[in-house]
């Protein structure tokens, strides 16, 4: 049957295809799981339901995870807590130490999203990561996602989380055979999300989601298409993640006005451009003539 539009009260959700929806990604979770990811399993088995993962080490994992594949987070983020174990250890560093820190990763925002975050969450919450919603979301670089992730892998509240490889599961399955004209939205996703999560333990369910959506596109599954969420990311050669980063790794050395640039091989008028976006996102300040580490 061809579809031109469809909505997900005429999808097939009903509760036989949700079961077995269920029973796929509970069966791979449980031969294939990635149990040895260290913002998981943290004492290597959780035995209660209800336990709590550390907040903050949830948090620190979820930024890192923005936008970057999680084989380049794992040895970062275990640095990244050598270096700052809490919220009021990197909310007392200078924003130097955890940007050198978080050198590698780019997207090196992030790393003063978390940095300010840690200083609100010391001066309002007493260092402790909330686990509202709302508060959440008024930490700086805290979006809804984000907040929603930290409410389920911490606190195993259950919230509904809708990320690409939860999206590529949930196609997959439920519209492998629906013709569309337009993309899928996560508005579409959510109701059908919302009913293959109930009665599920939030924590180890998204796990096992995200797990799942994973292995699909490995195994070839190609939907990223249909979202009308995906975004393709752009090659890093030449990029303004790659220029702002080394530009960032000179002024780890000393301070500089750049002028020869060493390593920059890049025109002039685009070094200033990346200057001045740094400069506005809070991560670099001019001094004397010379550049320097914010």
């Amino acid at each position: 049957m061809n579809y031109s539009r469809i909505s997900l009260a005429h999808a097939a959700a009903s509760a036989r295809e949700i079961r077995k929806f269920r029973r796929k990604v509970w069966e791979y979770w449980k031969k294939n799981g990635r149990h040895d990811l260290p913002w998981r399993f943290p004492s290597l088995k959780l035995r209660r339901t209800k336990e709590i993962l550390d907040p903050y080490r949830i948090l620190v994992s979820e930024v890192m995870l923005q936008q970057t594949q999680v084989p380049r987070v794992i040895e970062k983020y275990k640095e990244f807590l050598k270096q700052f174990p809490t919220v009021h250890v990197l909310a007392k560093a200078p924003l130097s130490d955890v940007l050198k820190v978080w050198s590698g990763l780019g997207y090196n925002r992030r790393a003063k999203y978390l940095h300010d975050a840690a200083r609100q969450m010391s001066l309002f919450y007493n260092g402790r990561v909330p686990v509202g919603y709302d508060d959440l979301r008024k930490l700086p670089g805290v979006g809804d996602y984000t907040a929603r992730a930290v409410r389920v892998f911490a606190y195993n509240e259950p919230d509904v989380l809708i990320e690409t490889n939860i999206r590529a599961a949930f196609i997959h399955h439920f519209y492998f055979s629906v013709l569309q004209k337009t993309a899928i939205t996560d508005a579409e996703l959510l109701p059908l999300a919302q009913k293959a999560a109930e009665g599920q333990d939030p924590r180890k369910w998204h796990w096992a989601l995200m797990d799942y959506g994973a292995y699909l596109k490995r195994s070839g599954v190609r939907n990223n298409s249909r979202s009308a969420h995906y975004t393709k990311q752009s090659k890093f050669e030449g990029s303004l993640r790659q220029v702002r980063g080394a530009i960032l790794r000179l002024l780890h050395k000393k301070p500089s006005d750049l002028t020869s640039r060493p390593g920059l091989d890049v025109p002039k008028e685009r070094v200033d451009k990346d200057l001045a976006g740094l400069q506005r996102d809070g991560l670099i300040v001019k001094e004397k003539g010379k550049w320097r580490i914010a």
